[in-house]
């Protein structure tokens, strides 16, 4: 007995998705491990106003992962 696939064919922000853990990503280390860059480098591109990395009133740094993956791959 064969089974059919149902879902659709795997493209890059599929496997994203599937592959890529958390979704949301808390503070700079987990962000910058997030990237394989360093804290500073995260730091700075935090700073950039196109980088979707969010430091809401001055609190702690969060990124979401599917945004940082979206905003790398128009670059």
């Amino acid at each position: 007995m064969t089974r059919t696939a149902t879902h659709p064919p795997l493209d890059p922000w599929r496997f994203d998705a599937i592959a890529a853990g958390p979704e949301k990503l808390w503070g700079l280390p987990a962000i910058a491990a997030a990237l394989g860059i360093s804290i500073d480098k995260a730091r700075r591109l935090a700073r950039l106003p196109d980088c979707p990395i969010y430091r809401p009133d001055g609190g702690s740094y969060f990124a979401f992962r599917g945004e940082l993956n979206a905003w790398l791959r128009s670059k």
